[in-house]
């Protein structure tokens, strides 16, 4: 079995180079209604973005996201975060350890997606 996320977009350029320069994915596939980025680790851990209103799209899905959030593990969180900042990425919340060992912060995508950037997390 293989899982593929895909999330919508009104801007595909825009969506791509987001997480492209967040977080160093590769362009596996890119069209002028779908792209799909890869983990630079593993290139079997894919993350897809669609047109939003692209046909294969059904109407009813074609609104902004709501009720989810996408989660990014990471190595090094601070490091992203310092990179967010550099890229005037908006925060909704500055990183913080969070009880359950993940230290995280939170951000949204161009087109207002949730998104969640982690790593691991030890108290002392």
């Amino acid at each position: 079995m293989r899982i593929l996320t895909n999330i919508c977009s009104d801007n595909l350029p825009k969506s791509k180079n987001f997480y492209v320069a967040l977080l160093g994915f590769h362009v596996k596939y890119d069209s002028d209604w779908y792209v799909q980025l890869c983990s630079p680790e593993d290139s079997e851990i894919e993350y897809g973005i669609i047109q939003r209103n692209h046909e294969l799209v059904p109407d009813e899905y074609q609104k902004a996201p709501t009720g989810m959030y996408v989660t990014f593990v990471v190595d090094d969180v601070d490091a992203i975060y310092n990179k967010a900042l550099e890229l005037n990425i908006p925060i909704i919340q500055k990183p913080r350890n969070e009880f359950y060992g993940q230290r995280r912060f939170l951000t949204k995508d161009p087109d207002g997606c949730l998104i969640d950037i982690c790593s691991p997390w030890e108290s002392e």
